[in-house]
């Protein structure tokens, strides 16, 4: 690139740009969401292991009779942090015509942007659960989520349990709420319908049920979903989300530069329930 020099956009157009990156990429990540979070330490290296306890039991003791001891011994599970980035370019003339808020604009764009591929890589891990309900041509349903609900009970998973599903695979849902679909199911509470504008749809047998478009296909029309606890996958976070600018003159341009440090890693896989689910269309 010819003739580069670091300069600034403008101190508070940039400080905008800023805000509005970084409250997107943090605010609209359903992952960070959903999911346990760590925050590693500056200078603690790029992996972290994360310990994961047994289930121990209690029994009943007999008064003057020593206890036997229970052992435990933690296993862990390893996540690595890799660097995920977006860059856009905003030229002088973008700047200078647009009759719209360029700051928030560009602001959102970046944030989004993080946001997604922090979601997307979280979402390819949902093929790792220890258990998987229908299949392709299976439509989603309420008799799903309260059979995965049933199946994390039955294994003591703590809540809060979540759900995470691909629009075109929740219309079968949406469907059979709005229609009771032949079981005794309530419409949606007014709290439900609130949420609904930020991708939850509603809590089901215990469930909170998000709206995702970034969950992975399982072929040309089926998506794979997941319902699970939220201490089911980590994510692990080294660098917050950071914007860097770099001035190109003769582009007669600044690129903006965002990028944050990531690992995911699901951490007992007992935790979850894979769906698989057909993409219905809507009409």
């Amino acid at each position: 690139m010819a003739d580069e020099v670091t300069s600034s956009i403008g101190s508070e157009l940039f400080t905008n740009i800023l805000q509005e990156a970084i409250f997107t990429a943090t605010e609209q990540s359903v992952a960070r969401a959903v999911a346990r979070n760590y925050t590693l330490a500056a200078g603690a290296g790029k992996t972290f292991q994360v310990p994961v306890y047994p289930t121990v039991s209690a029994a009943d003791v007999t008064e003057g009779t020593d206890m036997s001891n229970t052992a435990v011994n933690p296993t862990s599970v390893t996540m690595t942090l890799a660097e995920i980035g977006v860059m856009a370019t905003v030229t002088d003339l973008m700047l200078e015509s647009s009759p719209f808020d360029v700051a928030a604009d560009i602001g959102n764009i970046l944030g989004r942007a993080v946001a997604e591929k922090l979601d997307t890589d979280f979402a390819a891990l949902f093929t790792g659960f220890s258990t998987s309900l229908g299949n392709d041509a299976t439509e989603f349903s309420a008799q799903m989520l309260f059979q995965a609900a049933a199946q994390l009970r039955s294994v003591n998973a703590p809540g809060p349990y979540y759900a995470v599903v691909h629009p075109k695979a929740a219309y079968a849902l949406k469907k059979e709420l709005a229609t009771n679909g032949g079981n005794n199911i309530p419409a949606l509470s007014e709290a439900g319908n609130q949420a609904l504008r930020t991708g939850i749809i509603g809590n089901i047998a215990g469930i909170t049920v998000v709206e995702h478009s970034l969950v992975p296909t399982s072929s040309s029309d089926g998506y794979v979903g997941a319902v699970f606890s939220s201490d089911a996958i980590g994510i692990a976070v080294g660098r917050e989300p950071r914007l860097e600018q770099q001035r190109d003159a003769s582009l007669r341009a600044s690129e903006l530069v965002m990028t944050m440090t990531t690992g995911e890693a699901i951490l007992k896989n007992t935790y979850g329930v894979t769906l698989l689910m057909d993409g219905l269309t809507t009409n």
